[in-house]
């Protein structure tokens, strides 16, 4: 498939890929992940959702399409001129919130409500921190993953860390969770 097929792209995405360009921004989000988390999204009134990895909003485009006007949105990035760019884009939105931090001390310091669906893009909240994060997910609350499939760039042994993360998920009690062979390889547990 082409991305001919995404007749309902953000209109600000096009002009988030040419900044990509512009900055040689290397590690851009699949059309699919957005528009599937578009969807989750939309099924969540009133949702708390997070994203960990916010890099230059790629995705973020896409989840504050499926926001309605009573939800909200927190995106973690540690990188200051990506969160800038982001903050440029989607500051004027109140229900979004960009920050600028370590994820890890993000996760590790957050004190306030549980989420519908937290995206974890980034290290933390998927290879770190996992324990903690999943705590964040509401029952019935949706956890998503992405890059779960080999890809050329991984540095030597992350193949081992994949699996051990999906072997992790698997045996977790609390969550069902649905391993699709699609995209860049993605994961989406549900608490229950």
């Amino acid at each position: 498939m082409n991305d001919k097929i995404f007749l309902n792209k953000p209109e600000i995405l096009s002009e988030i890929e040419r900044k990509s360009k512009e900055i040689s921004f290397g590690m851009p989000s699949d059309l699919y992940i957005g528009s599937f988390l578009k969807t989750l999204i939309v099924s969540k009134p009133k949702a708390r959702v997070l994203e960990l990895g916010t890099g230059i909003g790629l995705s973020l485009a896409w989840m504050i399409e499926g926001l309605d006007k009573e939800s909200t949105l927190i995106t973690v990035d540690n990188n200051t001129e990506l969160t800038e760019i982001a903050k440029s884009y989607f500051g004027g939105d109140s229900r979004i919130e960009v920050v600028c931090k370590d994820a890890a001390d993000w996760i590790k310091e957050y004190r306030g409500n549980k989420f519908d669906l937290v995206f974890a893009d980034a290290w933390p909240g998927k290879y770190s921190q996992i324990e903690e994060i999943l705590d964040l997910v509401k029952v019935g609350g949706f956890y998503v993953i992405d890059d779960m499939s080999e890809q050329p760039n991984w540095p030597k042994g992350h193949q081992k860390k994949v699996l051990e993360l999906v072997d992790y998920l698997e045996q977790r009690k609390d969550f069902v969770i649905t391993k699709f062979n699609w995209s860049t390889g993605l994961i989406l547990a549900v608490k229950k």
